[in-house]
């Protein structure tokens, strides 16, 4: 199939999403950037939510895990296991933590923070969501990116910096006025295309295999792929590691979350928040199963053609195509060339969402939890918009860094990478709430609280280098997040006073 043809799909795809936000972001301001003026629709919020907690990675990552050697620690099914600890987790943001933010009637928030403990841990807080979301979100961004450079790009001979700095470029010129207000409507559009996509590769695998979906299930049970718990105590993918988990993840990279809150807490009511969190969760759980079939599609539809596992690999016609290079590699090389567009459309639907809506929160974050351009009197609303621009534009830089970064280290699954990170960087902000809704203690005044969030992910750190060495062949998963979580809150418990 022509790179140029693939690549005018998606120039033409941008152009859509550009005029999309050239329409919502008429009479745009400050607030509309930041928060929607409140006015946001619940159900568009929900449906959009799909495509930024999903993303990339989830289209790319988790079909190839399903594989017997993956190289993400699970196997079969086993992911679905962390799918079932987020159901948990996003019941406890629907009736603690969102009550809680409208209660306050907050913008950030890391605002609560502020007015439980003061300005040290409200900017402690704040920066680790930075550090968190910039590693996350440039990470879900360096997968996709570099789908479309290896079989798109290099054949026309652009190179990889380019790529970045221009898909970097079309997510800010359709991000930089309506922030919230048109992020909103883009991420559903995108999250429509991007299911549509995944359906539509279902249904040719299964019409291509002669198979019923019945049929192709009994397959994939025969080959193990369907297995979901894990029972050995000691892999990573140990179902009790996988399902709490799964629930301290949710908790964190979601209800901890300004990128993800900020779109729940511009509808107009709790209530209505509280319905969008349940119609996510619900989608949320349906579409992951779906992927995961899909994944054991993928390598049945392989197996077929001639594929086979040899040592710690998965080769067909001499190349591995195990983990994150399984779909792409299907979808453009061997499927007809419709269905390749469709794949790329979907691919970059699936992009777009967590890259405008992390780069929208980080903006929002810095401009008003770091800088305190909301708190200053006099400042107008020209020169908080000058101000707004500007660091959007820096973290747009930041992100060409990262992934430029993430090139460097490149790895066969980019979703181990990112819910490894989160486990080192969300842990002090689940300390920091969680010390603040579970007791009345104050913390002082000075770098006390800092210093613990700092030193927390440090001991987590060296905790998971030697688990298996401590602890007789243990290895320390998903649950790292928990730890680096209850660490920070003993720390703080140190330093804490009565309330």
């Amino acid at each position: 199939m022509s790179s140029l043809l693939l690549f005018s799909f998606v120039l033409g795809y941008f152009t859509l999403l550009l005029g999309v936000a050239m329409y919502t972001a008429r009479n745009a301001t400050n607030e509309s950037f930041f928060i929607g003026n409140r006015n946001s629709n619940w159900m568009l919020v929900a449906f959009g939510m799909i495509g930024t907690s999903l993303s990339g990675v989830t289209f790319v990552s988790v079909p190839g895990t399903v594989g017997n050697i993956s190289p993400t620690g699970f196997n079969g099914f086993a992911y679905f296991q962390v799918i079932i600890g987020y159901v948990f987790g996003y019941l406890a943001i629907a009736y603690v933590l969102i009550p809680l933010y409208y209660k306050l009637n907050l913008t950030s928030i890391y605002h609560y923070l502020d007015q439980r403990f003061g300005k040290e841990s409200y900017k402690t807080g704040a920066l680790f969501f930075i550090i968190s979301r910039t590693f996350g979100a440039t990470a879900r961004l360096f997968l996709v990116i570099n789908v479309l450079q290896i079989f798109i790009l290099d054949k026309m001979h652009v190179p990889f910096v380019f790529t970045a700095a221009l898909i970097l470029l079309m997510i800010l010129l359709y991000t930089w006025k309506g922030g919230v207000k048109t992020i909103v409507y883009t991420d559903t559009l995108q999250t429509s295309f991007m299911l549509i996509g995944l359906i539509i590769c279902l249904v040719y695998i299964l019409s291509n295999l002669d198979l019923s979906l019945g049929q192709a299930m009994g397959m994939m049970t025969e080959r193990g792929y369907t297995k979901i718990f894990e029972t050995d105590i000691n892999s990573k993918a140990f179902f009790l590691k996988n399902i709490i988990g799964g629930a301290v993840i949710a908790i964190a990279m979601t209800g901890l979350d300004q990128e993800m809150m900020q779109k729940n807490i511009s509808v107009r009511t709790m209530k209505d928040s509280q319905k969008n969190i349940f119609t996510f969760t619900a989608i949320m759980v349906l579409v992951n199963l779906l992927f995961l079939v899909l994944g054991g599609l993928l390598y049945l539809y392989l197996a077929d053609k001639g594929a086979s596992y040899e040592g710690k690999q998965f080769l067909f016609e001499g190349k591995n195509v195990i983990g994150d290079d399984l779909f792409p590699t299907i979808a453009l090389f061997h499927l007809p060339p419709a269905i390749g567009i469709i794949f790329i459309i979907a691919l970059i639907s699936a992009l777009f969402p967590s890259a405008d809506g992390a780069l929208t929160a980080l903006t929002s974050s810095f401009c008003i939890d770091i800088l305190g351009i909301r708190r200053k009197e006099g400042l107008s609303e020209a020169s908080q918009k000058k101000t707004r621009i500007v660091v959007h534009l820096g973290f747009a830089v930041i992100f060409l860094f990262c992934i430029m970064l993430f090139k460097w280290i490149d790895n066969k699954s980019i979703i181990g990478i990112i819910l490894d990170l989160a486990g080192y960087t969300y842990g002090p902000l689940l300390g920091l709430f969680a010390f603040g809704i579970l007791t009345k203690r104050k913390l002082g005044a000075g770098y006390g609280v800092t210093a613990v969030c700092l030193i927390a992910p440090a001991a987590c750190y060296a905790l998971g280098k030697n688990a298996a060495v401590w602890f007789n062949g243990y290895q320390i998963g998903f649950e790292m997040l928990l730890i680096n979580g209850m660490l920070t809150f003993l720390g703080l418990m140190l330093i804490s006073k009565k309330g």
